[in-house]
């Protein structure tokens, strides 16, 4: 079956391993997952005026033993892994419930952890009895389908969401709560349904325009709605008809944003390599002309075959910048400077290098 024939930007209704493994292998770019708990819930909770918590106290949720849980668990992820593309990769989500044993299977079935996420909740519920601490956060796995896999990660495009510094493994996000909380009959639609910040956060970083992302469990349609927003193409499984009823309406009245507005930060790395001949022969730069640095403190001449001189020394931006200096190495493409003919302005050579990488790409 080709990528074509996928059930892409659809809720499909069923057992979430059945359908899956209808699904062509390797056809899927990213699986996020929300599995049940297995909170292993004893008795109702109250709060201190005695109205009940509303928790997750349905029948998915409930399983015999962990040794049960662990075979749903192994399923499950077994179904996934046949579907993931050689480079695609996957996250779950869970409590100290299950996130451990979570772990542990993904291990075994060769998946390759890359990051343990917590997500620290910024209004969690608090612990009503006063036995425990406060159960504040969540933990996300994202792991490759293998140790050797080009997984995707946009590096740049989360430095940029967080004011340009480095995003960490700890993200503080609030609940589902308002507006996006989805409600059914004047209640909550779904007792655990994830806000669509979490779900931005990791399709942002971890997919790109177009990708196929994969949720087999599906519930209210955020990893679809978020999807669908950030122009990812979608497969929600949901085995409840109420909540993929939901799903479908929620789905429905979501405009994919404009395909620019999505464009997001390109990797240093990811990017095409230009050589600095490139730009002299494109005529960017002349044979004879001058690089200074940025306060014409040195200066260079550029050479047909993209080499400089400076004094007694040739050889490429990287090592002519390094030497004037007296530095072991140093980048060139951020040393050196050309003149703007007009203004006699300095601009960066990598101006040059980044109007190259545009054309090629």
């Amino acid at each position: 079956m080709s990528e074509t024939a996928l059930p892409l930007d659809q809720v499909l209704t069923g057992d979430c391993v059945d359908i899956v493994d209808r699904l062509p292998a390797g056809s899927v770019d990213l699986v996020f997952a929300d599995p049940p708990y297995n909170l292993q819930l004893q008795q109702e909770l109250h709060r201190p005026d005695h109205s009940r918590v509303e928790g997750v106290d349905d029948a998915w949720d409930k399983f015999a033993d962990f040794e049960a849980y662990d075979a749903f668990t192994a399923r499950w992820l077994g179904a996934c892994r046949r579907v993931l593309k050689d480079n695609g990769a996957l996250w779950v989500i869970g409590s100290y419930h299950n996130i451990f044993r979570v772990g542990a299977l993904l291990q075994d079935q060769g998946f390759w952890i890359l990051n343990d996420v917590v997500w620290r909740k910024s209004n969690p519920m608090p612990n009503f009895r006063g036995r425990r601490f406060t159960n504040a956060h969540e933990t996300l796995i994202w792991c490759a389908k293998s140790q050797d896999a080009r997984y995707t990660f946009n590096y740049d495009a989360m430095k940029a969401l967080n004011d340009d510094i480095q995003m960490r493994s700890d993200w503080l996000l609030p609940l589902c709560t308002g507006p996006e909380r989805l409600k059914s009959a004047g209640k909550k639609a779904h007792p655990t349904q994830k806000p669509e910040a979490l779900l931005y956060r990791v399709l942002l970083a971890a997919t790109r325009i177009g990708d196929v992302v994969l949720d087999p469990f599906f519930g209210t349609g955020t990893t679809g709605a978020v999807a669908k927003r950030l122009r990812r193409r979608y497969i929600g499984i949901e085995r409840d008809p109420t909540y993929a009823r939901l799903a479908a309406e929620r789905l429905a009245a979501i405009e994919p944003a404009d395909a620019t507005a999505v464009s997001v930060t390109p990797s240093k790395r990811a990017a095409p390599r230009i050589p600095f001949g490139l730009i002299v022969e494109r005529g960017f730069i002349a044979p004879g002309d001058l690089l200074f640095d940025h306060r014409r403190h040195h200066q260079a001449k550029v050479r047909a075959d993209g080499s400089l001189v400076a004094g007694d020394i040739t050889g490429s931006i990287h090592r002519v910048a390094a030497h004037v200096q007296g530095a072991p190495a140093y980048n060139g493409w951020e040393f050196w400077h050309y003149e703007d003919k007009p203004t006699r302005a300095l601009v960066s050579i990598d101006v040059l290098r980044q109007r190259l990488r545009t054309e090629i790409v």
